[in-house]
């Protein structure tokens, strides 16, 4: 029988960063949309500070640049459905807090093993021009892949990862979206109940169980969504926090 482990509490200070929105269609996620009805979606982005001060920053947020982005991309920006807004990156987020990246302790890409099926050799762009994920997105000598498989449960999640090994910082196993995606679950006091919200950077109806998840676009069968059912399931487990 799989250990369980109970949570010591150690605090974070949380800050959120504004990563920029997109604004697209509701239809294209929520499987009871109304017509014409749209959806704003935050690229989340939060810089997490340690009681020792270290500076751990989870960074969905969108780039700055948009015609840095690979054409297929570039594709969905430019078709009407996507309204992209990033008024600042993190970098000159950071610095707003008089941070530069010297003081973020990791520059190194924390993901999932999994993740590695989206670059396989030869298939990403530039070698692929139609492929939305660049060969070079995560630097081999930058980047730690986690076997999320090692990690125990912590109730509710069947994987979660001790990142200072303290309680006070997890990596949560959050499959169904796409391979090796992480969610972050922090204490910012001894006694907080963590934001169920901050767990989604899709529509707040789906974690409150008022719409359900829309899989797949004439375009894209699995778009968004690679398994609705783990995807239902954890969306779940952090409804049960």
């Amino acid at each position: 029988m799989a250990h369980t482990t109970s949570i010591a509490v150690f605090p974070q200070n949380v800050s959120a960063l504004k990563g920029g929105h997109v604004v697209l269609p509701s239809g294209l996620i929520l499987s009871n949309a109304q017509t014409d009805s749209k959806e704003v979606i935050p690229s989340l982005c939060f810089l997490l500070t340690h009681s020792s001060f270290k500076r751990f920053v989870f960074d969905l947020s969108t780039w700055r640049n948009l015609k840095s982005y690979q054409p297929a991309v570039r594709k969905y920006f430019s078709s009407g459905l996507f309204i992209v807004s990033v008024s600042q990156d993190v970098v000159g987020l950071l610095a707003k807090g008089s941070l530069a990246l010297d003081d973020i302790d990791t520059s190194t890409f924390v993901v999932g093993s999994a993740c590695q099926s989206l670059f396989p050799e030869g298939k990403a762009y530039q070698d692929n021009p139609a492929s939305s994920h660049t060969h070079n997105l995560l630097p081999v000598d930058q980047t730690r892949y986690l076997v999320v498989e090692e990690w125990g449960p912590i109730r509710p999640f069947p994987h979660m990862f001790n990142f200072y090994r303290d309680g006070s910082l997890y990596l949560v196993d959050s499959p169904g979206h796409l391979p090796g995606h992480l969610n972050v679950l922090a204490h910012m006091s001894a006694d907080s109940v963590p934001s169920r919200q901050q767990c989604t950077h899709v529509s707040w109806k789906i974690i409150t169980g008022d719409s359900e998840i829309k899989v797949g676009t004439p375009w894209d069968l699995h778009f968004c969504i690679l398994d609705r059912e783990k995807a239902e399931g954890h969306i779940a487990n952090i409804w049960a926090l």
